[in-house]
C-alpha cells in the first residue's frame, strides 16, 4: 500500500506542476489595458477606446458600457469579444510586453485595434 501512495502522489505532482506553470505564464499580461479601436469605414465609427482588465489570462471589461470577454494565451495570442447592447465584435491578435495589436470584425464592419498596458 505504501508503494501505491507514493505512485499516486507522484502522479498528482506530475499533473499539477505543468498546470501551475501554465497559470503563471498566462498571468504575464495581467493588469489594466487601454484598447484603441479603428475601422476602415467611417460609417462604422473610428477612434473608440475601451478599457479592459486581464486576470489570470481571462479578459473582462472595466466599463459598464462595454462587456468584454475572452482569453490571452501564454505566448500572448488574444481572442476577445466586445459587446454593447445588440452590437458585438470579435477581435484577434497578440500582446507582447506592454503593447499589442490585431484585427476585429463585427456584423457589418471590420478594423484594427492597438493596446497599451496602463
Amino acid at each position: 500500500m505504501n508503494g501505491f501512495r507514493k505512485g499516486l502522489f507522484a502522479t498528482i505532482i506530475a499533473i499539477a506542476f505543468p498546470l501551475a506553470q501554465a497559470d503563471a505564464a498566462g498571468s504575464t499580461f495581467d493588469g489594466a489595458w487601454n484598447v484603441r479601436i479603428s475601422s476602415s469605414s467611417e460609417t462604422c465609427g473610428n477612434g473608440s477606446t475601451v478599457s479592459i482588465g486581464i486576470n489570470n489570462g481571462q479578459i473582462a471589461s472595466s466599463s459598464a458600457a462595454v462587456t468584454a470577454s475572452g482569453r490571452v494565451a501564454d505566448a500572448g495570442s488574444i481572442n476577445v469579444t466586445l459587446s454593447t447592447g445588440i452590437k458585438r465584435a470579435v477581435g484577434f491578435g497578440r500582446l507582447s510586453g506592454t503593447s499589442g495589436s490585431g484585427t476585429w470584425r463585427g456584423a457589418m464592419c471590420t478594423g484594427t485595434w492597438t493596446a497599451e498596458r496602463m
